[in-house]
């Protein structure tokens, strides 16, 4: 086989592998969303983030292996290579990631609920006193401030007497 020829199927396997790369990150976004509920507006910025980095990567390809001139062929190899892993694994491949994401994500909280239990009781605790302590201490300020009223109308009555 000629020089030429076997360029060409090495770029056509390195567009096709640049496929299966672009559908795999992505689905890496969309793992990220099955963990992290997303409104439409950070959904649209990823999307567009994602396809951006995507035309920068294509275009590098290009650039790299084929003086950054567009061949119809390599088109079809990514467009192949997405078809391929998209239809085969990616499905799976996100349903089973986010799944052990999760069950990890789950086992870290309840560990860290296990060793954080002895702070949430003495932060109970300690609420409970601050609270015990602000009531008695409120009670305390309205009789203050009941004793102060009466001294204060007392007084002023005595004033206005003298000036009379």
């Amino acid at each position: 086989m000629s020089q030429n020829i076997i360029a060409e199927v090495v770029f056509l396997f390195h567009s096709f592998l640049l496929g299966i790369i672009i559908t795999f990150v992505y689905d890496g976004f969309l793992i990220l969303r099955r963990l992290i509920p997303h409104n439409l507006l950070l959904i649209s910025l990823e999307d567009m983030i994602f396809w951006i980095a995507c035309a920068i990567g294509v275009f590098y390809m290009l650039y790299e292996e084929n003086n950054g001139i567009l061949r119809w062929f390599a088109v079809f190899g990514a467009t192949l290579g997405m078809l391929i892993y998209k239809k085969s694994i990616s499905t799976l491949f996100v349903d089973i990631m986010s799944t052990i994401i999760e069950r990890i994500c789950r086992i870290f909280y309840h560990i860290l609920r296990f060793l954080l239990r002895p702070v949430r009781f003495f932060g109970h605790k300690i609420c409970r006193i601050l609270g015990a302590s602000g009531r008695k201490s409120r009670k305390a300020g309205k009789y203050v401030k009941n004793k102060l009223t009466r001294g204060y109308k007392l007084l002023k009555i005595t004033l206005c007497k003298h000036q009379s």
